[in-house]
């Protein structure tokens, strides 16, 4: 068990190897920022070599799993240089890579709001269970941004046709919905959650271990080889220039003032 305490997360390991990692950050409704990002990766990186995690399971403290990036973070790299904004960017995709790559199984148990990046984390998951009244939302381009760090992993879960919707019209769905894109598996009343996820932790537990690593290991080499470093630095040189663009910083500062963006004409 990992012995290192975490500011913005919470680390437990079951007797039985289930590992859950919490985002525990309720009273932002565990938004990223830089400072989370570490400790996803950190704990990631420790996890990964303890020989005792058969499953991880992310799930979020409060009312939502993760409402996306943090507003003060946002008004940091509102100021950031493109190089500034290239070695943020950067960490966020080691840490999402390194979810996806999780040599055991991963599985998100989510509810309340999924936005931005939190619908990144879950893309990176291998099983997917939602709240039924969870919403989910790829809003980046409201704001004159694109989902580039994540857009990988998402159009992997979604496939590119359903994913380039959401992407480019920044709207909310629900789960039925993000069950029918192929984002999340099963969605279920509050009340009936945490049977659906006791269900996959004792289905998931029934299998070889090292035959659930090999198998997982074969489905990204063989059919995803391209999410490694190489398309990480493309898709931060991506973000680092939108966000340093005059559309993206128009964007983020109107968010941030709360007025419409230039583009709005109405």
């Amino acid at each position: 068990m990992p012995t290192q305490q975490f500011e913005s997360i919470k680390v437990d390991v079951t007797p039985e190897g289930i590992c859950t990692l919490l985002l525990n950050r309720p009273n932002v409704h565990n938004a990223f920022d830089e400072f989370m990002i570490e400790d996803i990766t950190n704990a990631l990186q420790q996890l990964r070599a303890n020989e005792t995690v058969r499953i991880l399971c992310v799930k979020g403290a409060g009312a939502s799993f993760c409402a996306g990036a943090n507003l003060n973070w946002m008004k940091r790299t509102a100021e950031y240089a493109q190089e500034e904004n290239y070695r943020d960017a950067m960490k966020m995709a080691h840490m999402m890579y390194s979810l996806y790559s999780f040599p055991k199984p991963t599985v998100a148990v989510v509810h309340g709001a999924v936005y931005g990046g939190g619908v990144g984390l879950i893309a990176c998951c291998d099983i997917v269970l939602a709240e039924s009244s969870t919403v989910f939302s790829l809003s980046e381009v409201k704001l004159g941004l694109i989902p580039a760090v994540i857009g990988p992993y998402v159009v992997n879960a979604m496939g590119p046709r359903i994913a380039k919707r959401y992407i480019l019209t920044g709207e909310r769905f629900d789960a039925s919905a993000a069950r029918h894109a192929g984002l999340v598996h099963e969605s279920s009343e509050a009340e009936l959650l945490a049977e659906s996820e006791a269900e996959i932790m004792r289905e998931l537990l029934s299998c070889g271990p090292n035959a659930q690593k090999v198998a997982k290991s074969l489905v990204i080499d063989k059919f995803s080889p391209s999410m490694g470093e190489e398309f990480q630095k493309h898709t931060a040189v991506l973000i680092s220039s939108i966000r340093a663009s005059e559309e993206g910083k128009e964007g983020v500062g109107a968010f941030l003032d709360k007025r419409s963006p230039a583009w709005r004409k109405h």
